[in-house]
């Protein structure tokens, strides 16, 4: 198979979705790696790496797309990208697509074979290729957050940790998940109050007892979120349903009860943001206000530490690309039912419910099309 490493051409997208040794694995494999050139670069992987390890450079991306069997990426298509997308292509790469109609219709009309990192689903309900880069954007978003609250980048001015003498700032996460847990390992190592909200009393019980007395862990509901809020310095949004549109928790009119000059970062806008105030924003332009409320909403955080994410990224998808070169999409699915989990659409057809439910399309089970 000829597999596809394109150049991410989001925004400050500068991680890859291949390694030099994944392209060297592949190409010892059988088959053949084209890697358009400076694809890496951002993740400090040269060319001479990547033609190394046995991959092709080639030096447009129309070069690429047209030639790979397989393009495995970082981030969904752009616009600049939809050109590409052609009947038969497997694109493996993390697609959100619940928010993204235009998107998902592009994908149907072209009747691309659409791979999502962020679905893919383990049988003991873990989402392994998600996984990492929440771990990533839930440790950036404390990292974000703390900035964000000194007063010349626009926030009230208050030290995540406090001083001796003055009170650390309140920080206040919806979601216990990964995205949550890792939130909550930076604050708490920062030395800041904080609060744990989540609807899984379960997951409740276990981040009380890996945090003891560090964190306040409370049952979600529209009341505790409100009074959370505001008390609030820094705000985290890390809710997930796999998939799907995030749930909007934070209400426009709970804005104007929080201290100006409070920090909301929104690690959710990739599946639409869970603050109705949320509008996906860039690593150029990446935060606005709205009563005095200071929103960080970049829509591929992890991209701000490409190296990191890079490595961290390609050690969870590496095997099932393997998977999906050596077998082919339709066999690898049969043989790895985590891999069936992803498919999102397939020859024209939307193929995940959650995607569907959230755009109002019809949807079929890949096994009716396959």
């Amino acid at each position: 198979m000829i597999v596809g490493v394109p150049k991410e051409v989001k925004d400050h997208e500068a991680r890859v979705g291949l390694l030099p040794s994944g392209a060297k694995a592949l190409v010892e494999a059988g088959h053949r790696v084209l890697a358009q050139s400076s694809a890496g670069l951002g993740s400090s992987l040269t060319d001479d790496e990547y033609a190394q390890a046995g991959a092709q450079i080639v030096s447009t991306a129309a070069e690429l797309w047209s030639k790979s069997d397989l393009v495995v990426k970082v981030k969904e298509p752009q616009p600049s990208e939809y050109a590409y997308l052609r009947p038969g292509l497997v694109l493996f790469t993390y697609l959100h697509l619940a928010p993204l109609p235009e998107l998902t219709d592009k994908l149907l009309e072209a009747r691309v074979n659409g791979v999502a990192y962020e679905t893919i689903r383990e049988s003991d309900g873990s989402l392994p290729l998600l996984t990492p880069m929440s771990e990533v954007a839930g440790r950036l978003a404390t990292q974000v957050g703390a900035q964000y609250l000194e007063a010349p980048m626009g926030g009230r001015g208050i030290m995540l940790g406090g001083v001796p003498g003055v009170a650390p700032a309140n920080v206040v996460i919806l979601g216990g998940g990964v995205v949550g847990h890792q939130s909550a390992k930076i604050a708490v190592g920062m030395g800041a109050n904080v609060t744990i909200i989540d609807r899984n009393l379960n997951r409740l019980r276990q981040l009380d007892d890996i945090y003891s007395s560090q964190v306040v862990t409370l049952a979600s509901n529209e009341y505790t979120i409100r009074e959370s809020l505001r008390h609030a310095d820094l705000v985290i949004g890390a809710v997930l349903i796999p998939g799907a549109s995030a749930p909007r928790l934070v209400k426009r009119d709970m804005l104007p009860a929080m201290r100006k000059g409070s920090v909301m970062v929104d690690v959710a806008i990739d599946q639409g943001g869970c603050f109705e105030t949320s509008h996906a924003t860039t690593h150029t332009d990446p935060i606005y206000f709205v009563d005095g409320v200071l929103h960080y909403c970049v829509s591929n955080m992890p991209a701000a530490v490409p190296h990191t994410s890079t490595f961290a990224l390609n050690n969870a998808t590496f095997p099932y690309l393997m998977e999906l070169a050596s077998h082919g999409l339709e066999a690898a699915c049969r043989r790895n039912a985590a891999l069936r989990e992803g498919v999102n659409t397939y020859q024209g057809h939307v193929t995940y419910p959650a995607v569907a439910e959230s755009q109002g399309k019809p949807w079929k089970d890949l096994s009716s099309v396959v």
